[in-house]
């Protein structure tokens, strides 16, 4: 295995994130059968706008992308989202290197807090992994009920 490194992203590693996104997503689509999932249809517009205040991470093995990670903080809680993994990669700890920075990168979170679907067991385990915890459920759509997870930050609350 290439050793990884995980660096912030820039306005120009848009387009190569977007096309990773796509293609790691493909496999939370076939879980669910449903190919409309908001990380295959976003465009790359938002994408960009989302780096004026997002922290974006990306992780790079032999100068090639092969993962990347979002998060935003609003008041004591970092909101993580688009977790993902070049699908070549899996299993490799890059998941894991990504959640161990984009939570460094916001120490002053009281709290963490993310999101994935209910049949989405691997993601579960990773999460459930590092420490998160179920807090609630969510609808969204025929097919996918979202899983919420939580877990405690080194920040502290007022």
């Amino acid at each position: 295995m290439a050793m990884i490194e995980i660096q912030p992203a820039t306005m120009e590693d848009a387009p190569a994130i977007l096309a990773l996104q796509r293609l790691a997503y493909q496999t939370e689509a076939a879980i669910y059968d449903d190919y409309s999932l908001p990380p295959l249809v976003e465009e790359l517009d938002s994408l960009r706008a989302q780096f004026g205040f997002k922290r974006i991470l990306k992780a790079v093995a032999a100068g090639r992308l092969v993962g990347s990670v979002r998060a935003l903080q609003r008041d004591d809680t970092c909101h993580i989202e688009r977790l993902f993994v070049h699908p070549d990669h899996r299993r490799q700890g890059i998941g894991v290197a990504l959640m161990a920075a984009i939570e460094a990168a916001h120490p002053q979170a009281a709290r963490f807090e993310l999101f994935t679907g209910h049949r989405s067991a691997d993601n579960l385990r990773l999460y459930e992994r590092l420490g998160y915890r179920r807090f609630r459920q969510e609808r969204a759509g025929d097919k996918v009920t979202l899983v919420f997870l939580e877990k405690p930050g080194k920040g502290r609350t007022a």
